[in-house]
């Protein structure tokens, strides 16, 4: 699966990596912007397949339906109910800490629509199961997916947000406008 991701991502579509994964980190999140299209997806398990790394991801219970809920269930999926108000930060903080390895992948956007702001669970997951935060992009203009090294929460929300946007401000997504 290794060699055939990697062909589809670089010569295919010829996209290509910048960075790596953390591969001496059991634990992190990984935040993956901007999220414009259903294509992100796609070039997200491309990549995590390319480079051998396990991951994980939430999406809203409607894709886990048949007939394809087995496939995003095989991909790491995990389905979330977005209606309810259930204390899923909580959830998967204890998640977290009851796992010798998890990483989990995340859109900070929450759909692939235009967003006024991040959702900031990502950000509460990462403070309460004291893990870092690894940066993910989907630069639709450079062709590239850019990884960060781990990002190590401050006690100040400002300065990390600040952080995380200064890495993404000149990412293009596959649909700007919904940036």
């Amino acid at each position: 699966m290794k060699i055939v991701s990697k062909f589809i991502f670089t010569k295919i579509l010829g996209w290509k990596l910048v960075g790596n994964f953390p591969r001496d980190i059991n634990k992190y999140v990984l935040i993956g912007v901007p999220h414009t299209s259903w294509q992100d997806f796609m070039i997200g398990i491309l990549v995590r397949y390319m480079e051998s790394e396990k991951l994980n991801f939430i999406a809203k219970n409607s894709l886990f339906k048949k007939p394809f809920g087995f496939i995003f269930r095989a991909l790491g999926g995990t389905p979330v109910d977005r209606t309810k108000n259930n204390n899923l930060v909580e959830a998967i903080i204890s998640t977290f800490n009851s796992k010798e390895e998890f990483r989990l992948a995340m859109s900070p956007e929450g759909t692939r629509k235009k967003t006024k702001k991040w959702k900031t669970g990502f950000y509460y997951i990462a403070k309460g199961a004291k893990i870092p935060i690894v940066m993910f992009t989907f630069d639709f203009g450079k062709k590239q997916v850019a990884l960060s090294d781990p990002y190590y929460l401050t006690d100040n929300k400002e300065d990390d947000f600040a952080y995380f946007y200064e890495f993404y401000k000149n990412v293009k997504g596959k649909y700007p406008d919904l940036q």
